[in-house]
């Protein structure tokens, strides 16, 4: 587990931010990589970072990239755009009086050690000790987490999802809360391979209709399906199955649904080969599960997905109103995005 690369992903949205004009006039001092809105985010903390993924890579046996290629650009620039971001979120944050305590640190500390290691502290430092961490620099990681959480929460707190929401999802979505008609059946496939490897549809006829004559005759079922059935599934379970509606090929599921209770079909032709078959159970009608009993889930997804939609419009309202507010160093600066090209171009 990489507890270091859970940095990129706290505060999510970093490629919006990475797309970001430069600009603003003010100078960035030698030992930054940038200026947010006044305040200096300094080359150690993106140093820090990127020794931290380094010796993350390291502890997984995997390649960290080499100072001056693509592939280690790529990388400092999400970390530099992941700085970036935690800064105008921290602003944004004091704006709305949202402050973290030590105490909201420490619990989810607590929390991640719970869910993320069974409430094993000592694997928890275990794993960041691998990675070239203590419990008290992976603090400010989870600082930033809190800090996420808290005005995902304040943004999206007035978020609703309406009956007439829930109604509409649940309209739309019918096949998620219903289940097709459906029946016991047993089959034996019959599929001989004739020179070409190919099903010998002639020799499977006529070794089908051999079978249903022999299950005409009183044979058991069971025994001839285990002892010629081509079909793996069902063979050794006496050629037992379970079908709904749409599952299977047309053919096989039109005879199986047609049968009476304990009717047994002649042999039927699918691409397969040749099927005989035996309904065994009656036709389970189909039922739709009724709104009430789904109406909370419902609810719930619907919740979630508006929260994030109103919150990915914050974080997009935000990094519009600080574009010319963010300056970099040389060679910190987010790569540019070129312009769609207009019909005349």
């Amino acid at each position: 587990m990489n507890l270091v690369r859970i940095t990129l992903a706290v505060l999510g949205a970093t490629a919006a931010l990475v797309a970001s004009a430069c600009g603003g006039n003010a100078s960035v001092p030698s030992d930054s990589i940038a200026v947010v809105d006044g305040t200096e985010i300094s080359k150690e903390e993106l140093d820090q970072l990127l020794e931290q993924a380094k010796k993350g890579s390291e502890a997984s046996k995997q390649e960290f990239p080499k100072a001056g290629t693509p592939e280690y650009q790529s990388l400092q620039t999400q970390y530099v755009a992941y700085l970036v971001q935690r800064q105008e979120f921290r602003q944004a944050a004091e704006d709305l009086g949202i402050e973290i305590s030590a105490k909201d640190v420490a619990e989810a500390e607590e929390e991640l050690i719970k869910s993320r290691f069974d409430g094993n502290e000592k694997e928890y430092e275990k794993a960041l000790k691998e990675q070239g961490l203590t419990p008290e620099v992976y603090r400010s990681t989870l600082e930033t987490s809190v800090l996420a959480q808290k005005l995902f929460e304040e943004i999206t707190k007035d978020t609703k999802a309406s009956d007439q929401d829930v109604l509409a999802y649940y309209t739309q979505n019918q096949s998620q809360y219903g289940t097709p008609e459906s029946r016991d059946v047993r089959h034996i496939l019959i599929a001989e391979k004739g020179a070409n490897g190919q099903v010998d549809f002639e020799k499977s006829k006529a070794k089908a209709d051999q079978i249903y004559a022999e299950l005409e005759g009183g044979a058991g079922f069971a025994g001839l399906a285990k002892a010629n059935s081509e079909d793996p599934g069902s063979k050794d379970s006496g050629g037992k199955l379970t079908i709904s509606r749409g599952e299977t090929v047309p053919e096989f599921e039109k005879t199986s649904f047609e049968l009476d209770q304990g009717e047994l079909s002649k042999p039927v032709k699918t691409q397969y080969g040749y099927h005989v078959i035996e309904a065994v159970s009656p036709v389970r009608p189909a039922k739709t599960t009724p709104l009430d009993q789904v109406k909370a889930s419902i609810r719930t997804t619907l919740l979630q997905q508006k929260r994030n939609e109103v919150m990915s419009a914050w974080v997009e309202d935000l990094r519009k109103d600080y574009e010319g507010k963010v300056s970099y160093a040389a060679g910190y600066e987010p790569p540019e995005i070129p312009e769609a090209p207009t019909e005349t171009q």
